[in-house]
């Protein structure tokens, strides 16, 4: 009797066990935070660059897609916020954001991220970069390139340093469409409301005609202009960190879904 009680108890501690192992990846993943997509090309919300210079730095990349169409973009945060180490979180983090224009290869972006307080660095190459950007580059941008600056507390210089680099290796691989694509969905935004607009004019057009010929048949006399109805027109949104550069706001960046493998470089500083 005693023999099954401890058998029962070694199989029931067993279970217990097992449960724990089997969930225990899980919670962990839970304690992960993956940040949501950034609004513009270049992010640092760690106040580690100048807005000037991170207004420079921004519309050096939108320029960058407009000409290339491979989107690069930058996050500085203060610090990470998940127990995995730095190539497997910024890795989720490039698959999550999706850069790069998901009409060319297999994603044609590029993402840099930067955790100031843990001292941490990663660049991620999506797949259709992977040509012009491999890994030994990437590790020679970021080891020989970006992180002495770090070291030093330069993180503009190295950060500066790092985008023209990148920027250097990438161009080329891909013909640009002369537009980035926030601007070509805000393009298409714009034909949409002009179709509208169109609709709605011509609407009232016809419902003029209509009413002065009624006015013509019963009182003799035409329509004669004034006091017709007003209809506005709409613009396509400015300044901000959605909106174009107008206004000295940034450039918006939209993810294409671009797919990223693990290609790139990561390290500490």
């Amino acid at each position: 009797m005693s023999a099954q009680l401890g058998m029962t108890h070694v199989s029931f501690a067993g279970a217990i066990s097992a449960a724990l192992f089997a969930f225990a990846p899980a919670q962990l993943r839970a304690a992960e935070v993956i940040p949501p997509k950034p609004p513009a090309y270049f992010n640092d919300y760690a106040n580690v660059v100048s807005r000037d210079s991170a207004l420079r730095l921004n519309e050096q990349l939108a320029q960058f897609e407009r000409e290339t169409s491979n989107q690069i973009v930058v996050a500085v945060y203060p610090k990470m916020q998940t127990d995995s180490s730095i190539e497997d979180y910024a890795q989720r983090i490039a698959q999550s954001w999706g850069v790069g224009q998901k009409e060319r290869s297999q994603g044609n972006g590029v993402v840099l991220l930067v955790f100031i307080e843990d001292r941490k660095i990663s660049i991620q190459v999506g797949y259709g970069l992977e040509g012009v950007l491999p890994d030994v580059t990437a590790f020679d941008i970021r080891n020989r390139h970006i992180t002495p600056h770090f070291r030093k507390g330069e993180y503009e210089q190295g950060l500066a340093t790092g985008i023209a680099l990148i920027m250097k290796a990438a161009r080329g691989e891909y013909t640009g469409s002369g537009e980035t694509v926030k601007e070509s969905q805000n393009q298409k935004l714009d034909g949409g409301f002009g179709c509208l607009f169109f609709i709605i004019f011509a609407f009232v057009v016809m419902m003029m005609i209509a009413g002065s010929s009624r006015k013509k048949r019963r009182r003799g006399w035409g329509y004669s202009g004034g006091g017709g109805p007003f209809i506005g027109g709409w613009g396509s949104g400015g300044g901000g960190w959605g909106g174009s550069s107008s206004g000295g706001g940034f450039s918006g960046f939209s993810g294409g879904g671009g797919s990223f493998g693990g290609g790139g470089s990561s390290g500490s500083w």
